[in-house]
């Protein structure tokens, strides 16, 4: 922060002492003279808080910026018989590193009596770092109870309490923990003096026998640093007051408050009673007034300037002495001091060098502390003398991560939300930009095979000050080349191609930094859903989309080239993901498209029929359609119903024009169908079929469905409109993640901001006849009732006796029954791939997957855990009977007396 100082060498009335303007942007405070001088600069000491006690783990630390470190521990204590444990966090600033300064803010752009939250103080006076500060009175304007400095310029004086303690930082960087009172007084041109009580104060309760009100009968100084709408509300007092410019009262109102807001060069006398009698017998507009303050310590009766520390902020009890825990200085009852809540503190290291800012959460598990258990905690961290700050639901850390230009939260809140306080702490760089010392990698680290992985970096200086990395030239490698390669790069994307672990580093210049990423394969798959729909017509096409679900709870989309196929009833031709059905196998009355990820899979039913209605003509106007564009400020464009566009066919069609010539950035024109977030869709539909009229841009057109959990899915229309005139397109609805019912939201042209100079900039499109297309349902294969004997080859299907070609067997509890027999007579379709040994068993919507020898399965696509496992003997297949055809729907039960089995 920049100070400006102005000086003005004329004696006024008969003080014959020589005083300082000193401005702070919107602050003006008035002093007697001092040289302010800087202090001397050591160079930084690298240092860490330790924990003297094993009540206080040290979990994690990070490098705010140079001389700026976070700890956060946990705290472990016995409260009765329970074990509680409550999150500490530590900002260590090393008052030795010249990179690094302390500073008070307060209330909204630096003000006194207005009210902030620390994360907006932060941001406003660019801090890096910040915790709260004072206590205060909460029903008024909140001016802090103690003294505050900032930059050497004294913004309130501390209140008539008793033992209430301040944390400064000196000219000269050193930490200072005291109490003070204040001491001021004006010299009337007559020579008259009147004492002043306190600066830029809220009303409150002083401590002192028989006083309630504190400004009652008395002088108070305002600057143009307060911002309070009154001063103050809730005085209790009708105000007399004295305004002062440039060392001459320029204006008196008596019994009314001074209209207008405090210029920089001024300030205003606040009196009432015995004050007020003062003004009115000894000030005269015109009339120089001299008036000069400072502070006191109470522990060593000396006055003190206030420009000889850099930075003071008031608090509330004393905690720690010469690194113990200290007697209490004043009642804590009002801090709920022993009760169990978030908690604020501050103090400094034996050496002087250390600065630890501490706050402790009260959220979820953590179970907040008392100030006892708090005096504990500043022991462990070493801290030599501190005090407590405001607590509670005022508790609040704010950090800038390394590498993060912008600040956040440290911890979570007490109350879920900041509350707005009197002042804060902050933590400031004065460092220069340095050179790019680390680099910070974030993305995926476990993907699938086809996935692409956008891994973002951000970057921070030699000083720990972040860095913009999209102007810093940066390279990507692995560790695995040509055939060992499991993926490749493009700019900051890397797209797998095979699985298996490598390492990716980017580097600039010297600077490095690696990730390890895992191209994952089937075992971590949980489940594999698969969402689209077909219809068993020779030279129809259609294009899955899948989504895979990891054991750690993961979902990721995988590419359709990643997956291998396999179709049952029908042959079918892929090319970049899109399925055209080549030919029909005699007899096929459903088909099955089988997709597998690394052994994985998952199946779509191809049935022989599909249904369509008719959504949207565009011929009866049944609700409005209207335009948006994004962003709004630079792209234009807009939607109207339309009837002479070349070869259409029916009477009205929707066009969407945009123009996206101006500006940068992904940009968008959008045809928006009703007012309620969409238009409902009949039915549950598994796709559109829609006319397109494209103006060959090569523009990308979308459209967004909002389904009944009102999650939006994003449907391709055409990936690039690359051609001239009408033509249906048909869209596949992400049926395996949607909820149904669901609404057509917007369709769209958007224009990606990825450099291509081949796509038109403006233009028009239009739409007509969207359908909705629903896939016949998947019939119920017929049921059987078989019946079976254990250790019998004769089987009867209903009725019919048939020979099996193992007979079923009772095996520790489990009856087993031949595969293919009991398959064939439920109706199913069995595939078995020898080299894995895989059953997969098909069944009308149903596909089971077993393998020899494991107790694994999946159905539908869900990986589940069995107890049994099939198994071979003479060279048949014997499964679990109750849990194969359970799954599939049937019902199996045993007769124990003659080892009948029944499933129907």
């Amino acid at each position: 922060m920049q100070k400006e100082f102005s000086r003005i060498g004329k004696r006024i009335g008969q003080s014959g002492k020589k005083v300082v303007i000193v401005t702070l942007g919107a602050i003006l405070i008035v002093s007697t003279a001092a040289e302010l001088l800087p202090g001397s600069w050591q160079p930084y000491r690298t240092g860490a808080v330790q924990a003297a006690s094993n009540a206080l783990q040290l979990k994690s630390q990070s490098i705010i910026t140079s001389g700026a470190k976070r700890f956060d521990y946990i705290f472990t204590t016995k409260r009765g018989n329970a074990t509680v444990k409550t999150d500490v966090h530590v900002i260590e600033v090393d008052l030795s590193n010249p990179n690094v300064a302390l500073n008070a803010m307060s209330g909204k752009n630096n003000s006194i009596g207005q009210k902030n939250n620390i994360l907006n103080m932060v941001k406003e006076n660019k801090a890096v770092a910040g915790i709260n500060g004072d206590v205060y009175v909460m029903a008024n304007e909140g001016a802090p109870l103690g003294t505050q400095i900032t930059s050497g310029a004294l913004m309130s004086s501390p209140a008539r309490q008793k033992g209430m303690f301040a944390i400064a930082v000196t000219k000269d960087r050193k930490p200072v923990i005291d109490t003070y009172s204040f001491a001021g007084k004006v010299t009337a041109e007559n020579g008259k003096t009147f004492n002043i009580t306190g600066m830029n104060q809220s009303s409150y309760f002083p401590e002192i026998e028989g006083v309630i009100y504190s400004h009652v009968d008395q002088m108070y100084i305002y600057t143009s640093a307060w911002g309070g709408k009154e001063r103050p509300n809730n005085s209790a007092t009708k105000p007399t007051e004295v305004l002062v410019i440039d060392g001459v009262i320029d204006n008196i109102t008596y019994e009314v408050p001074m209209p207008g807001e405090i210029p920089k060069n001024g300030y205003i006398l606040r009196t009432s009673g015995a004050a007020a009698k003062f003004v009115r017998e000894n000030l005269k507009i015109g009339q120089p007034i001299a008036s000069e303050y400072s502070l006191k310590s109470e522990t060593t009766g000396k006055l003190v300037d206030p420009s000889s520390f850099e930075m003071m902020v008031g608090g509330h009890t004393l905690l720690v002495d010469q690194g113990k825990a200290s007697a209490f200085s004043r009642d804590v009852s009002g801090v709920s001091g022993y009760s169990y809540t978030s908690r604020s503190a501050a103090g400094y290291s034996k050496d002087g060098t250390k600065v630890y800012l501490i706050t402790s959460e009260r959220k979820g598990s953590n179970t907040g502390l008392s100030l006892k258990e708090l005096q504990q905690v500043m022991v462990d961290l070493g801290v030599y003398k501190g005090i407590n700050l405001d607590g509670g639901g005022s508790t609040t850390m704010i950090e800038r991560p390394l590498g993060n230009f912008d600040i956040q939260t440290a911890h979570p809140v007490q109350d879920g939300s900041m509350r707005s306080v009197s002042n804060g702490i902050g933590v400031f760089t004065l460092a220069p930009a340095g050179k790019l010392g680390g680099i910070i990698i974030s993305g995926d680290t476990m993907m699938l095979k086809g996935q692409s992985a956008t891994f973002s970096l951000k970057g921070y200086d030699s000083f720990y000050n972040p860095v913009d990395m999209s102007k810093v030239e940066t390279q990507w490698t692995t560790d695995k080349t040509g055939d060992k390669a499991i993926g490749t790069f493009k700019n900051n994307v890397f797209t797998a191609s095979r699985i298996g672990q490598t390492e990716l580093t980017v580097s600039s210049g010297g600077v490095k930094k690696s990730i390890k990423v895992d191209v994952v394969g089937s075992e971590q798959i949980k489940s594999l859903k698969a969402s689209g729909s077909a219809v068993l017509t020779v030279g129809y096409s259609f294009t899955p989309s899948f989504t895979a679900t990891l054991k750690n709870g993961k979902s990721v989309k995988i590419s359709p080239s990643a997956v291998d196929w396999e179709f049952v009833g029908f042959k079918a031709d892929v090319n970049d993901g899109k399925i055209t059905i080549q030919s029909i196998d005699k007899d096929t009355k459903i088909g099955y498209a089988i997709a597998r990820y690394d052994g994985y899979g998952t199946m779509i039913p191809v049935v022989k029929s599909e249904s369509s209605i008719m959504f949207e003509d565009f011929e009866t106007s049944r609700y409005a359609i209207t335009s948006q564009v994004a962003p709004a400020a630079t792209t234009k464009g807009s939607v109207k119903l339309v009837s002479d566009l070349p070869d259409q066919k029916s009477g009205r069609a929707l066009q969407i024009s945009y123009d996206f010539s101006e500006g940068s950035g992904t940009k968008a024109s959008y045809a928006v169908f009703g007012t309620q977030g969409g238009v409902g869709m009949t039915g549950t539909p598994s796709a559109m079929s829609i006319d397109v009229y494209s103006d060959n841009s090569n523009n990308w057109m979308r459209a967004e469905v909002v389904d009944a959990n009102n999650k939006i899915h994003y449907v391709d229309i055409a990936k690039a409109m690359n051609w001239t005139g009408w033509k249906n397109v048909r869209v596949n609805l992400p049926t395996a993640d949607m909820k149904y019912p669901v609404k057509l939201k917007r369709i769209y042209v958007v224009a990606l901001d990825d450099g291509s100079t081949n796509k038109a900039i403006s233009g028009t499109v239009a739409i007509d006849n969207i359908k909705l297309l629903t896939t016949s349902a998947v019939a119920e294969p017929k049921r059987s009732l078989v019946e079976m004997n254990v250790g019998n080859k004769t089987a009867k299907v209903d009725g019919k006796s048939i020979k099996l070609e193992a007979e079923p067997l009772l095996q520790q509890g489990t009856t087993y029954v031949p595969l293919r027999f009991v398959t064939e007579a439920m109706g199913s379709e069995l595939v078995y791939e020898a080299k894995s040994r895989r059953i997969t068993v098909l069944r009308g919507k149903q596909m089971m997957e077993m393998h020899i020898g494991k107790k694994e399965y999946t159905l539908d696509g869900v990986r589940y855990e069995s107890g049994v496992a099939p198994f071979t003997r003479n060279n048949r297949t014997l499964i679990p009977i109750r849990l194969f055809s359970e799954k599939l729907g049937y019902k199996v039960s045993y007769d124990p007396t003659d080892k009948k089995i029944t499933i129907q």
